[in-house]
């Protein structure tokens, strides 16, 4: 018998709290840290609509500095200087985000654009992530940031365990990675209670997104036995509760086992599981279409799934069996579930327009995970022959 050598990664997250109201424990969180300027990077919808964001701030009382709303879809690179001015002004000693993906991602890059005194949109791009022409990921080397980032999310994209965020070049619409250990937030809190706020099409498509982290694992054939069996554990969490919060919105239950499912199946991308083509093409669809994130999974995973089947269709048998019909195509049973959900099957359901589909192509070979697919992706040819798939 040979045994496969491996390695899994670890990030630089500490502590994961749930089930706790998120007020009493950031403020929790604050005092362990010694943190005396709290800057919140905040859900605008939140702000405006609630009165979640003012008991944060008010549980934090003095330790709270100042609270920046103004982050837009996929983080376009003049809210990260935004963000960054104001906590730069108030002199931040931890950045906390309280939202959905967006603006968590810019929270955990803010941090680093304080380290290096970035001022300008353009000098970011000293910063992201660029694939060479073997599709390996460049990831530039730069010093750690000094002050930590908190995070306490209301959808289900999954970005606050990752070191791993993204900011869109507004020129290029070309969402760009940017990497670094200390990037991941020192704590996640998962405050089941404060995402009742979230709409369900949101709640449900980054649902879905988790779902896709999953999948993208179990077809993968760089995955092992650990993350396999996280992937396959976030996966059974996910069947179960996204219909079940949607059918009843209150049952914080329910909502709590999407959210640990959410985290499970972060686990494997940050052990170094790369993720394939319904990502990729994914991460360019939110950029330059303008596809809300949770969207491009929900539209993305059964095509990526069926044209993959020829080359890893053993890969996908505990997918299928975790769904109940073994015998029934993954795809088709991913497919179904993501329509039972309410959630768009096309890309024409999501706004995008056929001739933009080539610039998609191209695009995705570009992508950190352009080249990572089980069924090897060679030239732009290849990821539109998934595009008419999924049209």
């Amino acid at each position: 018998m040979t045994l496969t050598a491996g390695m899994v990664g670890m990030t630089s997250t500490e502590r994961v709290r749930f089930g706790e109201p998120a007020a009493d424990a950031l403020r929790a969180e604050a005092e362990m840290l010694g943190a005396e300027r709290v800057v919140l990077i905040a859900s605008k919808s939140l702000v405006e609509n609630t009165d979640e964001i003012t008991k944060i701030e008010t549980a934090l009382g003095a330790r709270h500095a100042a609270t920046f709303s103004g982050v837009e879809p996929h983080v376009p690179r003049d809210n990260v200087m935004e963000a960054t001015e104001v906590a730069r002004k108030a002199n931040a000693d931890l950045i906390v985000s309280v939202g959905g993906g967006s603006v968590t991602d810019c929270a955990k890059i803010v941090p680093v654009m304080l380290k290096h005194n970035v001022r300008t949109t353009k000098d970011m791009d000293a910063y992201h992530i660029t694939v060479d022409d073997a599709g390996a990921m460049v990831i530039p080397q730069f010093e750690s940031q000094d002050i930590r980032t908190l995070c306490v999310p209301t959808t289900l994209s999954g970005g606050e365990f990752n070191p791993l965020s993204g900011a869109t070049d507004p020129e290029t619409k070309h969402k760009q990675g940017y990497q670094e250990r200390m990037m991941a937030p020192v704590t996640v809190i998962l405050d089941p209670a404060l995402t009742v706020h979230t709409p369900e099409w949101l709640w449900l498509s980054t649902g879905v997104r988790g779902v896709d982290h999953a999948i993208e694992t179990l077809q993968s054939f760089q995955s092992n036995d650990f993350c396999d069996g996280l992937a396959q554990s976030a996966l059974r969490l996910l069947v179960e509760g996204l219909p079940r919060s949607k059918a009843d919105p209150a049952d914080l239950e329910a909502r709590m086992k999407c959210q640990i499912g959410v985290w499970q199946s972060m686990l494997p991308i940050i052990a170094g599981v790369p993720m394939g083509a319904s990502h990729s093409i994914g991460h360019v669809l939110g950029g330059l279409c303008d596809v809300p994130h949770g969207y491009t999974s929900c539209v993305m995973s059964p095509f990526v799934l069926q044209w993959n089947e020829t080359i890893n269709g053993d890969r996908q048998a505990p997918i299928r069996a975790i769904f109940g019909e073994g015998g029934t195509a993954a795809s088709k049973q991913v497919d179904q579930f993501i329509a039972d959900l309410g959630m768009p099957r096309s890309l024409t359901a999501v706004g995008v327009k056929a001739e933009q589909l080539q610039k998609i192509a191209e695009y995705t070979m570009d992508d950190i995970w352009g080249k990572t697919n089980p069924r090897q992706i060679s030239e732009p040819s290849d990821v539109m022959q998934i595009l008419e798939l999924a049209r």
